[in-house]
């Protein structure tokens, strides 16, 4: 078994954030994948997501 790149880690998290994660890949997650690497990866994606609903907010409002 072959530990997932950074790449494919982060497309796993943004598929299931948007709800479109397959079953078969998220087995093939929780069996290659270790839990940290997952949960930090998700961490970082929401923060991100955060800073830029935050950002968008702002220019529209102009605050």
């Amino acid at each position: 078994m072959s530990k997932p790149t950074l790449t494919q880690v982060f497309k796993s998290v943004l598929a299931a954030v948007i709800g479109v994660q397959s079953d078969a890949n998220r087995k093939k997650d929780f069996e290659q994948g270790s839990l940290s690497t997952y949960i930090i990866a998700g961490l970082i994606f929401m923060v991100f997501f955060v800073a830029a609903i935050i950002f968008i907010v702002s220019i529209v409002t102009g605050a």
